[in-house]
């Protein structure tokens, strides 16, 4: 069974009192970009030099890398939020970047960006909750940690990108201990969409 590297380790629950065999791990919250547009994304991210573009799968990152105390509590949490949540459009227009902050360009979310915020916001609470260092921003990366002209060419041709898809489903990963992502579930929007 993947996964069984992991310890259980003696966690201390919100109250102060100890709680024995609680498993811990690291966690993120994602929403995979749909094939075939997943397949254009991840060429175009080849293409500009970015080595993570065959391992990273495009997608828009809704809780980053969190240590958690409690993995069986976490699940719990996102699975909760996830059933309240409703199927959503998300369009993509443009692009942006994070320099010289951060050598990021991305997809602009140019409709659902409040949804991703307001998603993020439900996740990153209860066992999820910590401060972060930036503000949220959902965003496709489309080149990460390239050269310069890499960097401008990415922002360059995909100025006029334009895509839509509607996100259905997030997936929460596991970083296990070989420092690999591992998808433990594809949890569906089961909220009731507004009409």
């Amino acid at each position: 069974m993947r996964g069984q590297h992991l310890q259980s380790h003696t966690v201390t629950t919100n109250d102060g009192g100890p709680r024995p065999g609680a498993r811990t791990g690291c966690v993120g919250v994602v929403i995979a970009i749909p094939e075939p547009m997943a397949g254009e994304l991840e060429s175009w991210r080849a293409s500009f030099g970015d080595p993570m573009a065959a391992v990273i799968p495009p997608h828009i990152t809704l809780v980053t890398t969190t240590p958690v105390q409690d993995w069986d509590e976490t699940t719990e949490h996102v699975r909760r939020i996830a059933k309240d949540q409703a199927p959503f459009t998300i369009r993509l227009r443009g692009t942006g970047s994070f320099r010289p902050v951060s050598p990021v360009v991305y997809l602009n979310v140019s409709e659902g960006f409040e949804d991703c915020v307001a998603l993020h916001g439900k996740l990153q609470s209860g066992p999820l909750e910590r401060q972060l260092e930036f503000d949220f921003h959902p965003h496709i990366t489309v080149a990460h940690d390239v050269s310069q002209a890499g960097m401008d060419a990415a922002e360059d041709r995909l100025s006029d990108y334009e895509a839509s898809f509607t996100a259905s489903s997030m997936g929460l990963y596991e970083h296990d201990a070989s420092g690999v992502w591992i998808l433990r579930e594809e949890l569906q929007f089961e909220g009731a969409a507004d009409l």
